[in-house]
């Protein structure tokens, strides 16, 4: 793409992206209405400052929730398919609400109960929404979708706070939540346009595909930095968003109107940020654009703690809009452009659980403390964390994937076997022996620590590389795999990257390497005698 402000809104060129994306706006219109709504409510149900900040908590927490499973499914079934059940969830939990608040049996704790369910079907729909993304523009592009993604909710922000102040102020936090249930249909009309094409069918189990994906990005060492980065940054940047409902109501003496006017500032910033992010990626890289965001949401946070004029905290929300569309954009994106294909929707899950996570835990851990306080020493103490943060990013920069090719590998050559093992047959010992010199030994071993996080992040359950003490030039690489399919969806999860990295550390061998297969000898028994294979879910203990 060429380069210019205009590029930011390029995703916008492909019909079935845009048809979504608009779904998902009005969607976000209408959540950030409800939140104006629930938090006032909770005001006005006289509800303590934890209780205020708990609706943040709610808000979040079922992402911590149900990130991991709804990742999976999101790589297991059909992603449109999921899109309509979460909406179709959501819409019946926002009736619920409204129904509930309409007929004044509302208190507290419901409120915070509905308010979860409601969570629960968003936190269902995210990691899909955000998987779909190389499926419907270039991957060149997908800092560009993520960036209007974020700013689809930071837009809605803009209006749909005001929006739902004045309907507060008008006619009562009922007809907000009757708006929000509404505007689920939006999406459940985007996604039945959806002609997606047929994906081939996982075999894999929700169980094991949870736990794949959460290998996945704890043997990639990008995953993790976006993680480490992540995770605080959402912690210490959650006060701003548990604690602008007692700064609006109880420091500058405003309504919900203007409680949502104030949101509003946010959205008008986050429709700036999207603009200026092509420019700050392009001058600053993805690492720099984070950090510069990071520092100035806290100097952001600093003013608003000091603000007492309604356009002194509106222009400090306005860059926080922008800091925080960057920030989460870029992090978002190196996450997306990290992951294959195979476990996407489950990586953005734990990017998802990583954020709300800390989102979450944040938001109750400042409305602790201003219970204790006025809302400007929490405020104070996160502008701190973020300040922290983004000095450490300086020294532990984030990177994506832009230079990393995840299409799946084809070179793989067929293992050689006596015999064809069952499926569930295991475990599998794959061990691949390596003659190597001995001046290029100390680049072997450094190039086969790659390697040995590709076999992790594929499935293997464990890697090790081992030097021959009898023959200086031999070393066994050895990884275990729990049964003989998991073995063979390790081999098709590879991608070209990995296959980049095995190429290279095989090149610095004398010979073409040796491989073998190995499984458990009472596996093979049961197999030599036809014998039912049951080695795979049995313990040692059980069998004996």
């Amino acid at each position: 793409m060429r380069g210019g402000a205009a590029s930011g809104w390029a995703p916008l060129r492909y019909p079935t992206w845009r048809r979504l994306f608009v779904g998902q706006l009005t969607s976000h219109v209408g959540t950030w209405m409800q939140l104006v709504g629930a938090q006032w409510l909770m005001i006005d149900l006289e509800g303590s400052a934890l209780e205020v900040a708990l609706v943040q908590t709610a808000v979040s927490l079922p992402v911590v929730v149900l990130a991991l499973p709804a990742g999976a499914l999101g790589d297991l079934v059909d992603r449109r398919r999921v899109l309509v059940a979460s909406q179709s969830l959501a819409l019946a939990a926002a009736l619920a609400l409204a129904v509930t608040t309409f007929s004044g049996a509302i208190d507290p704790v419901t409120l915070l109960a509905l308010t979860f369910a409601v969570g629960l079907a968003d936190a269902l729909r995210r990691p899909v929404w955000q998987a779909v993304q190389q499926e419907l523009v270039p991957r060149e592009l997908i800092p560009h979708a993520v960036a209007l993604n974020s700013a689809s909710v930071n837009a809605a922000r803009a209006v749909g706070p005001a929006i739902g102040g004045v309907v507060v102020a008008a006619a009562g936090p009922g007809w907000v939540f009757a708006a929000n249930a509404a505007s689920f249909l939006a999406v459940l009309l985007a996604a039945s346009t959806w002609r997606r094409e047929p994906q081939p069918a996982s075999r894999e189990r929700l169980r094991g595909a949870i736990w794949a994906g959460v290998r996945y990005t704890r043997a990639s060492p990008r995953m993790r930095r976006v993680l480490s980065r992540t995770f605080p940054f959402a912690l210490f940047a959650s006060a701003l968003w548990a604690l602008l409902p007692l700064v609006a109501a109880r420091r500058l003496g405003l309504g919900s109107d203007g409680y949502g006017l104030l949101l509003g500032a946010v959205g008008v910033g986050a429709l700036a940020g999207v603009i200026a992010i092509p420019h700050l990626r392009a001058a600053l890289g993805a690492n720099g654009t984070v950090t510069l965001a990071i520092a100035v949401l806290g100097v952001a946070l600093a003013a608003i703690a000091t603000a007492r004029a309604f356009l002194v905290g509106a222009a400090a929300l306005t860059f926080a809009g922008a800091a925080w569309i960057a920030a989460v954009s870029s992090l978002n994106a190196s996450a997306q452009t990290v992951l294959p294909a195979w476990v996407r929707a489950r990586g953005l899950a734990v990017f998802l659980l990583t954020l709300q996570g800390g989102q979450a835990a944040g938001a109750a851990l400042w409305g602790a403390l201003a219970e204790h306080s006025a809302p400007t020493l929490p405020l104070f103490v996160a502008a701190s964390g973020l300040a922290v943060t983004a000095a450490v990013g300086l020294s532990r920069p984030v990177r994506g994937g832009e230079d990393l090719d995840l299409s799946p590998a084809e070179g793989w050559s067929e293992p050689q076997l006596a015999f064809e093992p069952e499926p569930a047959v295991g475990p599998v010992l794959v061990t691949v022996e390596y003659i190597v010199p001995q001046a290029a030994q100390p680049a072997f071993e450094a190039a086969m620590q790659p390697v040995g996080r590709a076999r992790l992040r594929a499935g293997a359950r464990r890697w090790q590389l081992f030097r021959d003490l009898a023959d200086r030039e031999r070393y066994v690489e050895t990884f275990l795999v729990p049964s003989w399919e998991e073995y063979l969806q390790l081999r098709r999860r590879a991608t070209l990257a990995d296959l980049r990295f095995e190429r290279r550390a095989r090149a610095l061998a004398a010979r073409e390497p040796r491989t073998t297969h190995l499984v458990a000898a009472e596996a093979a028994a049961r197999m030599r005698d036809g014998q039912p294979s049951d080695t795979a879910s049995t313990s040692p203990a059980e069998r004996r």
